[in-house]
């Protein structure tokens, strides 16, 4: 059975940071890319970071790079969003899934989704 475990959140003032954590079990989490992605109230659901299975590439959106930093140990079945220099407009529920590239660009999860990770940024 897969599983996404996410953890990591909170509330946070801008210009703080956070440490996301996603634990993966049930399939081969070292032969994959992962992926962060989030939802904010009233959004969809945005791509934010790729890591390939082996940690040597990584892909951001626009509106996270030089702020966010995606990094995996294979291991331990786990994949890390750093979160530095925060905004009220990262404010959603974050999630870990495995990621696979759109024909049209951009990234999607592949799994059941877990049950994300809060984070709130208050200016």
């Amino acid at each position: 059975q897969v599983q996404l475990i996410e953890s990591g959140g909170g509330l946070v003032q801008a210009g703080g940071s956070l440490r996301l954590s996603c634990t993966a079990s049930g399939y081969n989490f070292g032969g994959y890319p992962m992926g962060w992605f989030r939802q904010a109230p009233g959004k969809e659901r945005e791509f934010v970071a790729q890591i390939t299975w082996s940690g040597a590439m990584t892909t951001y959106a626009d509106s996270v790079k030089n702020r966010f930093t995606i990094s995996r140990d294979n291991p331990k079945n786990t994949v890390y969003l750093q979160m530095n220099a925060l905004k009220p407009d990262d404010t959603a529920v974050y999630y870990c899934n495995r990621a696979s590239a759109r024909s049209t660009g951009g990234y999607f999860g592949v799994l059941p989704w877990g049950q994300g990770t809060q984070v709130t940024v208050s200016s």
